[in-house]
């Protein structure tokens, strides 16, 4: 009994001693190597409160912190607007920040294994693949003119509208004529969005967009997984739309792969088709179209044409993924950033004659050109000298860019310019919304649109660093698609600006975003549009 007590006794002070040693060792390499953390001004729950305004309210945090934290539940959140840490994450140190498993988790449905969602040997696969497209001629002579023929379009559905009194929404315009063209260029056929001439490209369309904005909810709602595991809510509405969005997707692409294996002849190819799917009729008018073409020159046809003698072996998952990617790239992001600039041209009509009478002198157009064949005579020079224009788009897009919000998951602990310590699984998200609105950034004016800030005294554009002017990404991520967005978006705007004037209908109406993915104009924009 003694000996027991005893022993007891001697095991709880060697317990007790040996507890105090590792609490002792433990505080003395915290005082060696003590974390230095930016400050905490808030939490996750805040964002998801000030969810319809959550881009001002990382903007006034910014305003107060160069680099902040917002407390989560799970795990460690950094937000930035010092360019010197959004370099480093994206430059310096890029191979230890990437999408990491909270972005491909919570983007999974829509964006799959695509470009955007995915690091390593799958990132730089696409990577080089998307490098080689976009520097091809056969693609940029393909695309151009599909933008013209696609602003030419535009215009005349525009001044359809104008001539019968008719008020629109000139953001749904854009949505719809960006979807035609990009997905032409993706896909090798418009859906006809803007004629409403295709119920199901319409529905695809819509399922597309309400998908985007459901995927955006999960990054402020803390619950999404037990949402989505129970099938209500949110979660509920984006698996119906995710359903639809593949079905139509997986159909094109099947026919297409039995229309390139069967040199597209109609009758070989409807006889794979399934009668009973509504897709049927749309499928076919796209092969009947399609057999008029030798060359397909469309994304998917050359990912088809170089797999068609092995078929079978075509992970249509995967090209699935690619595919759409390239589409949110190219559809939400210009269209978006297009109806901003005609809502900033419109408040300030100054730049929006500057831009007309530098349309009209690099143009040259004839006296009574009509849309089509002013859109045919731009040409890639013109566009190139069209700085003013160039400039004004991208004032746009300091103060609105297409991608507000990003972010990197930190792979390995480190220390961020500054001495702040991130963790391995920290989030560092930095804040291009925020940082085009920052006085320390862009001078005491930066709240005022100026296009003339990017001209130098000879009229010429000039660029900012990518780590200050974010709107692209920067570093071995920079967006492949940047020219070709601004090609896009030139050609759109020098054909409306040269055929129409736009003014506000209400100058005291308040304009606001809707918090999605890409930043987009909340319930649309309606101008006064007049024919010049």
């Amino acid at each position: 009994m003694g000996f027991s007590a005893g022993f007891v006794s001697v095991s709880i002070s060697v317990v007790a001693a040996v507890g105090f040693l590792l609490l002792a060792a433990v505080a003395l390499l915290a005082s060696k190597k003590r974390r230095q953390d930016p400050p905490v001004v808030g939490t996750i729950f805040h964002q998801f409160l000030n969810f319809q305004r959550l881009h001002d309210y990382h903007t006034e945090l910014a305003r107060r912190h160069k680099n902040y934290r917002l407390l989560s539940p799970f795990g460690r959140q950094l937000y930035t607007s010092d360019p010197a840490v959004v370099e480093y994450i994206l430059k310096t140190n890029f191979s230890n920040y990437g999408k990491g498993s909270y972005n491909y988790e919570n983007t999974l449905e829509l964006l799959g294994d695509g470009i955007f969602a995915v690091d390593g040997d799958k990132w730089r696969h696409q990577r080089k693949l998307a490098s080689f497209n976009f520097s091809t001629k056969a693609l940029r002579d393909f695309s151009g003119a599909i933008f013209k023929n696609s602003a030419s379009k535009l215009a005349d559905t525009i001044s359809s509208l104008t001539n019968s009194n008719q008020m629109f929404d000139i953001q749904d315009l854009l949505m719809k004529s960006t979807m035609d063209s990009t997905f032409k260029i993706a896909f090798g056929f418009e859906l006809n969005c803007l004629d409403g001439s295709s119920r199901n490209g319409s529905e695809f369309a819509k399922a597309f967009d309400a998908s985007n904005e459901w995927i955006l909810l999960r990054f402020v709602n803390a619950f999404w997984k037990i949402m989505r595991f129970l099938n209500v809510g949110s979660e509920a509405a984006l698996k119906k739309h995710i359903k639809v969005v593949d079905e139509f997707v997986y159909n094109v692409m099947d026919i297409r792969l039995k229309q390139i294996t069967n040199q597209g002849n109609i009758e070989t190819v409807s006889g794979h088709l399934n009668t009973t799917t509504k897709y049927s009729e749309l499928i076919l008018i796209t092969i009947f179209c399609q057999r008029t073409q030798d060359k397909k020159d469309d994304i998917l046809s050359k990912f088809l044409e170089e797999s068609k003698n092995n078929p079978d072996k075509i992970d249509m998952r995967y090209l699935r993924d690619i595919i759409l990617n390239f589409v949110i790239a190219g559809k939400d992001t210009t269209a978006g950033t297009l109806a901003w600039f005609f809502f900033l041209i419109s408040k300030n009509p100054s730049v929006q004659e500057k831009i007309y009478q530098e349309v009209k002198r690099v143009i040259e157009p004839n006296e009574c050109v009509d849309f089509a064949e002013f859109s045919r005579n731009i040409r890639d020079e013109s566009l190139n000298n069209l700085h003013y224009l160039h400039a004004t788009l991208t004032e746009t897009l300091r103060f609105f860019p297409a991608v507000p919000l990003d972010n990197k998951v930190c792979f390995s602990d480190d220390v961020l310019p500054g001495g702040y310590n991130v963790s391995k699984g920290d989030i560092v998200f930095y804040q291009p919304y925020a940082m085009g609105r920052m006085e320390y950034l862009w001078g005491e004016d930066a709240g005022i649109f100026r296009p003339e800030r990017w001209l130098d005294d000879e009229g010429v554009f000039q660029s900012e660093s990518p780590y200050k002017f974010v709107a692209f990404q920067a570093g071995p991520r920079i967006c492949l698609g940047k020219e070709f967005a601004y090609r896009l978006m030139k050609i759109y705007a020098a054909v409306l600006v040269y055929f129409f004037q736009f003014k506000l209908r209400d100058e005291q109406k308040d304009v606001h975003y809707k918090t999605m993915t890409t930043l987009q104009i909340d319930k649309g924009l309606f101008l006064e549009v007049l024919s010049r």
